[in-house]
């Protein structure tokens, strides 16, 4: 109240209590009624002006709607007419009339300017009303005691959902804005354009039209969306390394820490990477500068360490071609020996090894001895790796769309295979064996810190974050989509996976590894024979004639009862034939599948039957992991460079072709060593330190609070707050601990491969070269680069660590709209991936 008025005030009510003849206590009472009566009249102002603004608000809503409506259908009744005047249907143009002679355009130009003046307004208003409201906030907490609570409650739930319209309505200004703003600019470029020909004008306004009114394509449906993201986390270095760690690490105990890994890290990174991408609506680029420009360069690293190893990865898939091409034989070739040429003497080579390492290393591969040896490209791999490449980019060449569909095939079909393989495995002999080192549970795994270090780690490469595709893909999902139940049925489905192929290989490998058992006891019983009958040995070390039962058990048996003394002398000539070692002799890797587990097709009646499958298996589980991994390569390409998104074929071509020339880097003699040099020592560090950027882009920089509120406005129920303790502290010290413990792992450990010695036709532990070490180190220098480089750019020109959109829910409009129109077909054929 100003100061004279209040004088003023303290006057008259003196003059009329002097009149009146009241006491003081008279007098103050009486002017305690007044400003309580004051009090309450102001408190009544200030609930009719809320309820006011909010009725102003409400109105506000229906109006926008209505003119977002009459925008659309002035669009509509304008496209036709300017695609008729480019046909050369108008008859204006026939007669050569100039383009002002079109009245009826020119006033739907006036009505579209007049209409984007008034929405302008109508939003200037909304935002003074929004001010209004803020300054009435501030001014309630002065407020009377005597208001009563069930009002104040009533008030902010009002608020409340008044700002909550607001978020929305500000958002559909925007959409409704760019489309009247569409309208304007074609009429503005009639106008300006009146001396130029109407062809020329038109093609120019369309390019125009088609840049603003680009719609970002989404999954025809969930499951096409959910499956392409459980194909992509199906990756068979994944799978077979899952195996070794069980083998090796505990057994059971290992999977009751991959477990506790996969719900309190995987989940929630995985639900943090589809929930930016989904948001967002952008690629594994453009969603971090969004989220935090100073970790702006990590959609960079992730692109380039994705283009990494879908090069390495794909080669897999030559190797499965190769092998599925040759198992159409009997018998295999991996089961005998070759003969020498114009002989009938078994290859030297071969006769000093096993007949499925010799076409491993020297048929296959034609590996060298060394990673120093280069050699050219091998002919035989580079046609199946043309091969390869032609087969992904026919599943990619028409969209997303056809990609879907094809998912909704190829990602059931291993299952219906590994099944088979499961059900066969159970009734050979040795599968108990395998099956009880399965279930085999070691209580000192659990206490082992490289053990959780390695389930950490196996969890990430598992479900594929930090490389990008699972961003992009879900840029393309609708935002209304829960993506947390979509990603804990990721996560499941893909533990799922790993336990029945970890099942089966269990059980195929105790039949191998029995088979292997048997035939060395075999063949130490001839050597004692014909060692006896020489004279070497005694007749007492004459073994049992009838080996055929079980030539394991029947000759350890026998060997036991032998005397001491005859029993050194055997030992002398015989190799140790042991179950469990010749088990544990299983190892990581390419050799896994392609030595171990095709050495015991050739053991199983029916070998070319069960091989074919076998190679179906790893063929289809290769090709849908590399769809997802390309898809992480394409959508990024199409976001950023708008011109690739008009020739989406041309661009799939283009990147096919090169990375076709790149992966003839790894057909050469020597190109085992180098994947086993990227895909055992150099992906972690990348993948480990995109993760945690990531984290900490989400978790701090934006807030994770703020991230988990903004989609509990547009999924219409709010996230767990788990999520967010999760995301803010155990995330990032799970994730800053696996770093240290991998680099610490990896400094203290001899960087060794394993390699084929041809003179001794046997593997052999050989030491990476000093050059080999600078190049790794090298190209993790390359891909980390735009990390610091984006954070220095932010230094120097003063950009806030967090979010610009402070307080305001963030979404990217250059993509799509928050409400998406059904597309039409003319979009989805310029807009196809």
């Amino acid at each position: 109240m100003p100061r004279g008025r209040r004088e003023r005030l303290r006057r008259r009510r003196a003059l009329s209590e002097s009149r009146a003849g009241l006491t003081r206590p008279e007098r103050a009472c009486s002017r305690n009624r007044e400003l309580e009566l004051y009090e309450n009249q102001k408190c009544f102002l200030l609930f009719l002006s809320r309820f006011l603004a909010h009725s102003i608000v409400e109105h506000l809503k229906s109006q926008q709607k209505v003119r977002v409506a009459e925008a659309q259908r002035t669009e509509r009744s304008v496209t036709p007419d300017m695609s008729s005047t480019q046909e050369g249907e108008h008859p204006l143009e026939r007669a050569g009339a100039a383009p002002e002679s079109l009245p009826g355009m020119e006033t739907e130009a006036q009505a579209s300017k007049s209409s984007l003046t008034n929405l302008s307004t109508e939003i200037e208003f909304s935002e003074n009303l929004h001010e209004i409201k803020s300054w009435e906030d501030k001014s309630t907490a002065n407020w009377h005691q005597m208001l009563r609570v069930s009002e104040s409650q009533a008030f902010k739930a009002r608020v409340l959902k008044a700002q909550a319209w607001e978020i929305q309505a500000s958002e559909a200004h925007r959409r409704a804005s760019q489309t009247r703003h569409t309208s304007v600019l074609e009429m503005d470029a009639t106008q300006a354009l009146k001396q130029k020909p109407l062809p020329e004008k038109v093609q120019a306004t369309e390019k125009e039209k088609c840049e603003i009114l680009f719609t970002r394509p989404c999954w025809s449906n969930k499951i096409e969306y959910i499956l392409t993201q459980v194909g992509y986390s199906m990756k068979i270095s994944s799978l077979w390394h899952f195996f070794i760690l069980w083998l090796h690490n505990g057994g059971c105990s290992f999977l009751i820490i991959y477990i506790l890994m996969l719900f309190l890290v995987g989940v929630p990174l995985l639900f943090l990477e589809m929930a930016a991408g989904q948001r967002i609506r952008q690629s594994s680029i453009g969603v971090w500068k969004v989220i935090s420009a100073w970790i702006g360069g990590v959609g960079y690293t992730s692109f380039m360490v994705c283009f990494i190893t879908g090069l390495y990865l794909n080669v897999i898939n030559v190797w499965t071609l190769f092998y599925l091409s040759q198992s159409f034989q009997f018998p295999v070739p991996w089961e005998k020996c070759p003969l020498l040429e114009n002989s009938s003497d078994f290859d030297p080579e071969c006769a000093r090894t096993t007949p499925s390492l010799y076409f491993w290393y020297r048929l296959t591969l034609k590996a060298s001895d060394r990673i120093e040896d280069g050699g050219s490209p091998v002919f035989s791999l580079n046609l199946f790796l043309l091969v390869s490449w032609c087969l992904i980019g026919a599943f990619m060449i028409n969209g997303l769309k056809s990609t879907g569909k094809i998912m909704l095939v190829l990602v059931p079909a291993p299952y219906f295979i590994i099944l088979c393989f499961l059900f066969r495995s159970l009734l050979l002999e040795g599968a108990a064996f395998g099956f009880q080192h399965l279930m085999l549970v070691k209580i000192s795994a659990m206490y082992n810190m490289n053990v959780w270090c390695q389930a950490g780690n196996q969890v990430l490469f598992a479900l594929g974050l930090g490389l990008g595709p699972v961003v992009s893909l879900s840029s393309h999902m609708y935002p209304s989509t829960n993506c947390l139940s979509d990603a804990l049925i990721v996560a499941l489905v893909n533990l799922f996976t790993m336990l029945l192929v970890t099942s089966f290989s269990f059980c195929v490998l105790g039949f191998w590894a029995t088979v292997i058992t048997h035939r060395c006891s075999e063949k130490n019983a001839e050597t004692l024979v014909k060692l006896v009958a020489m004279g070497k040995l005694p007749l007492e070390a004459q073994p049992p004639p009838n080996l055929t039962a079980n030539p394991t058990s029947v000759f350890n048996s026998w060997l036991n009862s032998l005397p001491q003394p005859i029993k050194h002398m055997v030992f002398g000539y015989v190799t140790e034939c042991n179950l469990e070692k010749q088990f544990l002799k299983v190892k990581e890797g390419p050799s896994f599948a392609f030595v171990a587990f095709i050495e015991t097709m050739s053991f199983i009646p029916g070998s070319v039957f069960w091989s074919i499958l076998f190679f179906l298996l790893l063929l289809i589980l290769g090709l849908i992991s590399m769809i997802g991994i390309m898809q992480g390569i394409l959508i990024p390409f199409q976001n950023t460079f708008s011109s690739f998104r008009k020739s989406t074929k041309l661009l799939t071509v283009v990147v096919f072709g090169f990375m076709f020339l790149c992966d003839l880097f790894f057909t050469r003699p020597s190109g085992i060593y180098y994947i086993r040099l990227l895909s055992e020592y150099w992906i972690v560090l990348p993948i480990i330190i995109t993760i945690i950027l990531e984290n900490m882009a989400v978790g701090w920089a934006y807030g994770a609070r703020r991230f988990l509120e903004d989609l509990a406005i547009v999924w219409g129920s709010p996230a767990s707050a788990i999520i967010r303790w999760l995301w803010c502290f155990l995330c990032p010290i799970v994730l800053v601990a696996l770093f240290v413990i991998t680099l610490i792992h990896l400094s203290l450990k001899s960087i060794t491969y394993v390699a084929w010695d041809s003179s001794s036709s046997k593997e052999v532990l050989r030491q990476y070269p000093s050059w080999a070490l600078l190049v790794m180190i090298a190209l993790f220098l390359i891909v980390i680069l735009p990390i610091p480089t984006y954070f220095v750019y932010c230094l120097a020109h003063r950009i806030s660590f967090t979010s610009t959109s402070q307080g305001k829910p963030i979404i990217s409009f250059k993509s799509l709209p928050l409400i998406q129109p059904k597309p039409s077909k003319e979009v989805h054929k310029e807009e196809t991936l």
